[in-house]
């Protein structure tokens, strides 16, 4: 019952989740690096299970959050991941970019 409430916010979650996979995934093979050490870490298991692991403790924290009624973590991790997707994006462009002009 708890879980249903939180629906939009879940699908939210979720999406950024997808789009920081994708844009992370676009912008490394641009060129760009991983400014997370952690998921840097990570990425020595390779790039896709790397993020994998990273989105899939993400996920269990949210849910942990949600367990213990704190939706605003939620909110404030979609305020977040917002932020890195829209980063992410701003690098592609700028990758793109310099490959255009070189």
């Amino acid at each position: 019952m708890w879980l249903t409430k939180q629906r939009p916010s879940l699908g939210i979650f979720i999406v950024l989740q997808v789009l920081d996979i994708l844009t992370t995934i676009i912008g490394l093979r641009l060129g760009a690096g991983e400014s997370s050490a952690f998921v840097s870490s990570l990425m020595h298991l390779g790039v896709v299970p790397g993020l994998l692991i990273s989105k899939i403790l993400a996920v269990l924290l949210i849910l942990l959050a949600l367990r213990r009624k704190l939706p605003r973590i939620v909110v404030l991790a979609n305020f977040w991941f917002a932020g890195v997707v829209t980063w992410n994006l701003v690098l592609i462009l700028m990758q793109g970019w310099r490959t255009t002009l070189a």
